[in-house]
This record gives structure tokens, sequence and C-alpha cells, in this order.
């Protein structure tokens, strides 16, 4: 059930935010889906090469922006591994977090 939550309480929550874009939205419900395989507990551990195609995101530059921008504006946790080798772990706001704004 919380994983419903989850993406009810997203699309709450973007409804009148300005800040949030079409590439914001193809970017999270592309993390969405890689959190429901993982099980859907925790975070989502992926390489950037692995969401990018899913989110239909072609520019590291961008996936790179819009990640950060997420995590700035509180829809999701990003841990940056900074390693090639190593995934970079996002974790996607509990759902009360992001009802609070709403």
């Amino acid at each position: 059930m919380e994983q419903i939550q989850i993406m009810h309480n997203f699309f709450a929550a973007i409804l009148y935010d300005p800040r949030i874009g079409v590439s914001h939205i193809a970017l999270y419900m592309a993390l969405y889906r890689c959190w429901i395989k993982e099980g859907g507990t925790g975070p989502v551990s992926a390489f950037s090469h692995e969401i990018m195609p899913i989110a239909k995101i072609a520019g590291s530059a961008t996936y790179h922006r819009v990640l950060r921008e997420l995590d700035e504006y509180g829809y999701l946790k990003y841990e940056p591994s900074f390693n090639r080798m190593r995934r970079s772990r996002m974790y996607l706001a509990e759902p009360a977090a992001l009802d609070a704004g709403n």
C-alpha cells in the first residue's frame, strides 16, 4: 500500500509546483519503477546509464541536473557515489513528507 501512496502523494505534490517539468516526472517515474523492481523498500541503487533510457533522458548533464533538483525540492534524497564503479543511491520521499505540503 505504501508503494501506491508514494506515487499518489508525488502527483498531488507536483500538481501546483511550477518548478516541476516533464523531465522531473519522467526521472521520478523511472526511479519509482526501479524501486518497485528492487522490492519497494530502501533506496534505489543505480548507475545513471541504467536510469537514463527508462526516463528517456539522453544527456548526462540533464539527468544530473534534474536529479539534483528533485533532491533540492524534497521529492527524493540523492546520495551520489562519486565513484564510477559504485552505484548512487536515491531514496524516494516518504508519503507523509510529500503529503505535508498539501
